[in-house]
This record gives C-alpha cells, sequence and structure tokens, in this order.
C-alpha cells in the first residue's frame, strides 16, 4: 500500500532577516548554520567599517555560494519547509537603507530597549549584528536615522556569532514558534 505524503509545515511564522556583519574563520558559517536551523528566513552579509573581514571578486563570490551551501545543509538537517536566502554581501549603509515595513533593531550593550519591550512584529524583524570590533559612533548615529531602535540581550557583551543566535532565539520564543 503506498504511503501519503502530509506535508508538515515546521517554518516559524515570524519573518526575520539578519543583517550579519561578516566575522573572521569559521564563526560566519557557524552563525548561517545556527541561523537556518532556529527559523532565520534571510541572511545579508554585511561589511561595516570594522569588519574584519576584506572579500572581493572571486573570492567574495565563493565565500557566498559557500554560506548557500551551509544555508542548504541547514535546511535539510533541521528539516524545513524551504532554505532562507542568503543574499550577496553588501555595505552597511546600503542595507540600512535598504525599505521594509518590518520592525527594524541593532544590537547595542547599552541600549535602553530589550526584546521584551518591543511590540509584536506583524510585518517580520530585521535585525542588525555588528562586527566584532562592533560599530563606530557614525554606524550607530546612522542606525537611529533610518528609524533602527536599539535592543540590548542583557548585561554581558556577547560575541558577533553569539549575539545573533541569542537574539534570534529570543524573538522566536517571544514571536515565533519557539517552544510552542
Amino acid at each position: 500500500m503506498p504511503q501519503e505524503l502530509i506535508p508538515h509545515d515546521v517554518e516559524s511564522p515570524l519573518k526575520i532577516h539578519l543583517g550579519q556583519c561578516v566575522s573572521r574563520g569559521d564563526k560566519m558559517d557557524f552563525t548561517i548554520q545556527k541561523s537556518v536551523e532556529l527559523g532565520i528566513t534571510e541572511i545579508t552579509p554585511i561589511f561595516s567599517q570594522r569588519c574584519g573581514v576584506k572579500l572581493m571578486g572571486d573570492r567574495l563570490e565563493k565565500k557566498h555560494q559557500q554560506w548557500q551551501k551551509i544555508a542548504i545543509a541547514a535546511a535539510e538537517q533541521s528539516g524545513r519547509n524551504f532554505v532562507p536566502i542568503i543574499h550577496p554581501p553588501v555595505d552597511l549603509k546600503q542595507w540600512l537603507a535598504q525599505q521594509t515595513n518590518a520592525i527594524k533593531l541593532t544590537l547595542h550593550p547599552r541600549a535602553e530597549h530589550s526584546i521584551k519591550t518591543i511590540t509584536v512584529p506583524k510585518d517580520g524583524v530585521r535585525f542588525l549584528v555588528g562586527p566584532e570590533g562592533g560599530f563606530t559612533d557614525d554606524e550607530m548615529a546612522l542606525t537611529k536615522q533610518l528609524e533602527f531602535v536599539d535592543i540590548r540581550l542583557g548585561p554581558r557583551v556577547l560575541r558577533t556569532e553569539t549575539a545573533a543566535l541569542t537574539v534570534l532565539s529570543a524573538l522566536q520564543l517571544q514571536f515565533g514558534d519557539l517552544a510552542n
């Protein structure tokens, strides 16, 4: 007797776009892999002033292809219904200026707001995680000018790869499908 395929949707109702400053070594690979497992919708690798990684041309294209392969493997492993989009890397200013109806968040260790203080994001979330050296004052001023809300995760300063996964987990717990 043939078995019937019953579709099982495991996608989060919360659409989340991570703007992750490119980190050194395999940290970016790790962030992409775990973000996919946690239900991310889109990831854009970002170059900022203090980003310690310099990639151009063919090397940048190969790295982008590698990140997409990591997302495919992580989506398969975690039983996702679709593979999140890994956008080509862009400069911070380009990403910040993109039009969106989503709530826009920037991680900052001394921010007034936390995930618990933001409203339910009906159009999803765009959140920005800085480089290992943090954002410059000018970059932080630009995020505020473009209506990004600073949020903190707690009293400790987290490494860039830990911060992205912590925010993603907290957003999924508060507004998505984690622990349902």
